[in-house]
């Protein structure tokens, strides 16, 4: 017999062998093929430890990326491939300004018309703008941010110019010509290709320059501490929030004395500059940030009104136009579902009969939801004892069955005091909407991403669009409305936290992200730089009037509109 089990016992300990080398090899797969993540998690705790990265990029090394699809890193190549920027040469040490954009030594000039004669309604304008250096040199590289707007405030009449970057110091502007009578061009530099270099580099390396608390309590006992997607390494253990359904990161300090269960409040603790000797000198107000550059000979023509035979002639420099203009101070759309106009309580009440709305976003959604609550007499807001800044809110017209409700969406949001039991993801939210066609959905989400890597805004944008394929497929009459990001007043601080050169990026973002889809856009960065009210993060009153009249418009199409 015991020559019979030595076999045996034999076989046991090769077939241990084996499965011990066949575990530590798929160990070593996964840990392989995982390398994006940042952290190691302990089974069933909210307790975790850094550990050291070694990807190549900043950023990368203490902000959490989670695994995803290829069929999702490969969209976000592309995406960040569609949205680079053009170098620029690089920045002088010691920094100096004497070579770097100056609107006051830059011009632009309206070229004649290609075919001759005098300008009609349909025609398109064009300018070529060149850009000089504060010592009046030309400049030889491009990646200069440039807004360029064609109006005539006597009339309400504005739309955007579309400006292309010829990458040697010149650029054209296309304005397609809307409206009889006088139509004069305005060239604004948001941030020399200097400063882009700045808040470029400020996302990169210092993504977490705006740092973010929670306070932990238990009894008479209360710790705060940091939280953040982008924590840099330590020895002090964090906890764990990342969201199970989406797998949206967000990272807190443990408290020394609390569990991470303690968690009660999420709010804006810091901002940090971080920025490099001399460079606040490539963000002035007044100087080289948001200044009009000059023109050289006039800065407006006449434009006669459209000719009965007039052929549409198409500009060699841009492809696509505007996506609408004003006239009158009225918003006229280009496409897609005519605008019309809801100037009274009772208009609006009558579209939003037995409608659900539900917005989901940052403070620039809370501003309609506001609007219709202010407008709307018998639309009564519900007293859910919410904080004024962060919602959520509940207003109800019981007598015409509408229901309106805002909620901000989840961090990063950079609001005060947010219970933890609020900070709720757009995508988890959409999922639990039954939806209909009755039930509208309004998103915007964008200005609180600006200081992080765009793969983040990317990420969540992406899990944010299968909740509503997903609402969509299960109710393909519901409405889903999205707001885009929009330009706005600058100082050193909205600059480099808040910079249009991010809204713009993330803007160019969403708009790729949801095209194809059943959804309609609402082009707040259009409906903004067009009219003649100064920029702003919360446009004012009669630019929100008009982006009401669009969302309105598009939940009640007039028939033949």
């Amino acid at each position: 017999m015991k020559g019979i089990m030595k076999p045996r016992v034999c076989r046991r300990k090769e077939f241990a062998a084996i499965f011990l080398f066949l575990t530590i090899f798929v160990v070593i797969l996964l840990l392989r093929n995982t390398d994006v993540l940042k952290f190691h998690y302990k089974v069933n705790s909210t307790i975790i430890v850094q550990k050291v990265s070694t990807e190549p990029d900043t950023h990368h090394s203490f902000c959490t990326f989670q695994p995803r699809s290829p069929e999702d890193a490969l969209e976000e190549r592309l995406l960040l491939d569609s949205i680079a920027w053009p170098e620029a040469p690089p920045l002088s040490d010691p920094l100096s300004l004497n070579q770097t954009s100056d609107p006051a030594h830059s011009t632009f000039t309206i070229l004649p018309r290609r075919t001759g004669g005098q300008w009609h309604v349909g025609n398109q304008l064009e300018i070529i703008i060149k850009m000089s250096d504060f010592q009046g040199h030309p400049k030889k590289s491009g990646g200069d941010f440039l807004l360029a707007r064609l109006h005539n405030q006597k009339l309400g009449a504005g739309v955007v110019g579309q400006v292309v970057d010829h990458l040697n110091g010149s650029y054209s502007a296309v304005f397609s010509l809307l409206w009889e009578g006088d139509a004069q061009v305005e060239v604004m530099l948001v941030h020399s290709s200097e400063a882009i270099q700045v808040v470029k580099r400020l996302n990169n390396d210092q993504p977490d320059r705006i740092m973010f608390k929670s306070v932990f309590r238990s009894g008479s006992l209360s710790e705060t501490t940091f939280c953040n997607m982008c924590l840099r390494p330590t020895k002090q253990p964090l906890c764990n929030y990342t969201d199970l359904r989406t797998g949206e990161p967000w990272f807190c300090h443990k408290p020394k004395k609390l569990s991470c269960d303690a968690r009660i409040t999420h709010f804006f603790g810091y901002f940090k500059k971080n920025i490099r000797a001399n460079e606040d000198k490539l963000i002035q107000s007044g100087v080289n940030m948001k200044v009009s550059i000059l023109v050289l000979g006039p800065a407006n023509v006449t434009v006669l009104p459209k000719k009965e035979d007039q052929s549409k002639v198409q500009s060699s420099v841009v492809s696509s136009g505007p996506s609408g203009y004003y006239y009158q101070g009225v918003w006229r759309a280009l496409g897609g579902t005519k605008v019309h106009q809801f100037n009274s309580a009772s208009v609006i009440s009558q579209c939003l009969k037995g409608k659900v709305v539900h917005m989901y976003g940052d403070s620039t959604i809370r501003q309609w939801f506001e609007y219709l609550n202010a407008q709307l007499p018998d639309l009564k807001e519900f007293n859910l004892h919410s904080p004024k800044q962060v919602g959520p809110f509940m207003a109800l017209d019981y007598a015409n069955n509408i229901l309106v409700t805002y909620r901000c969406h989840g961090p990063p949001i950079r609001f005060s005091q947010v219970p933890t039991g609020q900070l709720r993801y757009i995508a988890n939210e959409l999922d639990v909407v039954t939806g209909g066609t009755n039930t509208v959905v309004v998103l915007g989400i964008w200005s609180h991403f600006s200081t992080f890597p765009m793969e983040i805004y990317i990420r969540r944008l992406q899990t944010i669009r299968r909740a509503v394929v997903r609402l969509l497929d299960r109710s393909p009459g519901t409405l889903v409305i999205i707001r885009t990001a929009n330009p706005k007043a600058l100082g050193l601080y909205e600059t480099l936290t808040n910079s249009d050169w991010y809204s713009l990026q993330r803007d160019k973002v969403l708009r790729a992200m949801f095209k194809g889809l059943n959804v309609h856009l609402i082009d707040a960065w259009e409906m903004v730089l067009a009219h003649h009210l100064p920029h702003s993060l919360h446009p004012q009153p009669p630019i929100i009037k008009n982006m009401i009249d669009v969302l309105l418009s598009n939940v009640c199409p007039q028939k033949g509109g």
